[in-house]
């Protein structure tokens, strides 16, 4: 079988079925997309050999642009550029004043709580916020492996509680991605480290984030002789 063969829960791709999967790193800073192709794998770039993609969006009342166009707005349209939403991803208005009392942006508070970001495009919410990020990155995804993609598997911190993971996947659906999985970021790191390793030991994994640095530590522990029990469960 070949390693991080992905498919639906209870199901397996026919071998004559070509089917498209992508990885997705939504980072608080930057994000990253990336497959497997001939048993290895790649992040995708953009047009400019670019790996990274800055997790920031600039929306105008026209359109939005997404990462490194929109970062260089930051510092002259700052109430319009949205940077490191992720931090905002499942908390109430309330909880994010609290968490974060100098943040740039004007908020308005929904019917439920939730925060609404007010830009030149409107009130957004952080979950479409994300969509857009995603989008990009589906984007980038489509055009290097020349066709749609049938799912995406979504790392997440392994702290996000149900709200942030249920946002998440609320942005992914708004960005037009079918959820395959969402995979604890340090699981996944630990996951691309043992995948072509044949011995067993203790090794510490540690997912260094733009987020992760700031938040309390969460250690997830799985053995290298564990690896292929894992990946048959979640892929």
């Amino acid at each position: 079988m070949a390693l991080l063969q992905i498919s639906e829960p209870g199901l397996s791709a026919a071998p004559h079925q070509r089917r498209l999967a992508a990885g997705i790193d939504l980072g608080t800073t930057n994000s990253l997309v990336a497959t497997v192709r001939s048993g290895q794998a790649e992040t995708l770039a953009d047009h400019e050999g670019r790996h990274l993609l800055p997790s920031v969006v600039h929306y105008q009342q026209q359109g939005h642009s997404v990462g490194y166009d929109a970062r260089t707005n930051a510092a002259l349209d700052t109430a319009n550029t949205i940077s490191s939403v992720k931090r905002l991803m499942g908390r109430s208005l309330a909880d994010i004043q609290q968490r974060y009392p100098h943040l740039p942006y004007q908020f308005q508070a929904s019917e439920n709580g939730l925060p609404m970001i007010e830009t030149a495009a409107g009130l957004l919410n952080p979950v479409r916020v994300s969509a857009d990020i995603l989008k990009a990155l589906a984007a980038r995804a489509t055009e290097a492996l020349a066709g749609e993609l049938d799912g995406v598997v979504i790392t997440v911190p392994a702290y996000f509680d149900d709200a942030q993971r249920q946002g998440t996947k609320d942005a992914a659906r708004l960005a037009g991605l079918h959820v395959l999985r969402l995979l604890n970021e340090p699981t996944a790191a630990a996951i691309a480290y043992g995948l072509d390793s044949g011995q067993e030991g203790v090794i510490a994994v540690y997912d260094l984030g733009g987020g992760t640095i700031e938040s309390e530590g969460t250690v997830d522990s799985i053995t290298t002789n564990e690896i292929n029990e894992f990946l048959t469960t979640f892929f």
